[in-house]
């Protein structure tokens, strides 16, 4: 039964402290008597993002019982997954429950599987019960529901492509948007994480918007990632290095750009403390896209001033017009992509 109209953004949810939105509160209701302008999702996976689940898994030792006790705590306390020291969560993919009377998507019935496509940090979540945890896989698992707000936007499964492999890619779809909208023909670019998922995807959109006469230079600390990106052409070159390790990572992107340095950098890594990697690769009057939720954003700000470096600096929005489309079809594109996105995440 719903309940009447809530607030377009969700403010009736917030129970801690009242009067802000959902992202920034400590505490919302959960509960599944949803508004008329709210979706109700009977969920089966949570992708959780990349810096929360690697921030979890540390912490618990990688022993899948303590993750599955974290993960219910914070739920529990929160009435959301938001990682209380990332600050991130992830995405959902579920089963349409109820539709408000007043929440406005079109073509949409219950019965229908989507993938919500708005921070799971926001979005108000209770858990019944973790059906699997794998330490190695940010996929988990539920028996819960969710609910979407009236502003709130989700994409339908698509039927061409598995639940799992939509679920990971559509977790980072705002990447290779960014990227196309950033990267022009002939660009020198620096990816530094290229070998996750968002870093694969924005690798592939940036040789194809640089294009024969541009550079695509990955940073990438594993090397068996490092190999498959070579592996798969997603670069011109590939650095092995550690990203935290600002002037070593600078001294190796010089010697491919000389002192000139990148048109525009992406950083896509899951740790802290690479803001200065970026902007020391990337010239004066270029371009940083900082998708990675491990930023501190005032280190860049900062440190960008500190080396006398007039940089555009641009925060991680993971929603652009029309990401998830673009993103689902370079699964179609690029069938290399679509098989290892498959043995990795297809379970």
């Amino acid at each position: 039964m719903s309940k009447g109209p809530g607030c377009r953004y969700g403010s009736h949810r917030v129970l801690e402290p009242k009067g802000i939105l959902p992202q920034p509160a400590l505490r919302l209701d959960n509960t599944a008597d949803i508004w008329d302008n709210e979706l109700l999702i009977d969920v089966s996976t949570l992708n959780i993002d990349s810096a929360s689940y690697t921030q979890i898994r540390s912490a618990c030792g990688s022993d899948p019982a303590k993750m599955e006790a974290m993960i219910l705590g914070i739920v529990a306390e929160r009435g959301k997954m938001q990682n209380p020291v990332t600050g991130s969560g992830g995405m959902l993919v579920g089963t349409v429950r109820e539709i408000g009377p007043a929440f406005p998507a079109r073509k949409l019935s219950t019965g229908d599987r989507v993938a919500t496509l708005v921070s799971l940090s926001l979005t108000p979540l209770r858990i019944d019960r973790i059906r699997k945890l794998d330490p190695a896989s940010d996929q988990v698992d539920i028996e819960g529901q969710a609910v979407l707000f009236e502003s709130g936007i989700f994409a339908h499964v698509p039927g061409d492509i598995p639940e799992r492999l939509a679920l990971a890619a559509l977790d980072v779809a705002g990447a290779p948007a960014q990227v196309d909208r950033l990267v022009r023909e002939g660009d020198t670019v620096c990816i530094i994480g290229g070998g996750g998922k968002s870093g694969v995807l924005c690798c592939y959109q940036a040789m194809k918007n640089a294009g024969p006469y541009g550079k695509v230079i990955v940073v990438e600390y594993s090397k068996e990632n490092a190999r498959r990106i070579e592996e798969l052409s997603l670069a011109t070159h590939v650095i092995v290095a550690d990203a935290t390790d600002a002037l070593d990572v600078y001294r190796k992107v010089s010697a491919i750009t000389g002192p000139r340095g990148c048109d525009v950098t992406i950083n896509n890594v899951n740790v802290p403390n690479t803001e200065m990697t970026s902007i020391l690769v990337t010239k004066g009057q270029g371009l940083i896209y900082f998708f990675s939720m491990a930023t501190s954003f005032t280190k860049a700000a900062l440190g960008a001033e500190g080396v006398g470096k007039d940089i555009e600096l641009i925060v991680g929005n993971g929603y652009a017009k029309g990401h998830a489309e673009l993103t689902l079809d370079i699964l179609r594109e690029s069938k290399e992509i679509r098989t290892l996105f498959e043995r990795l995440y297809v379970h």
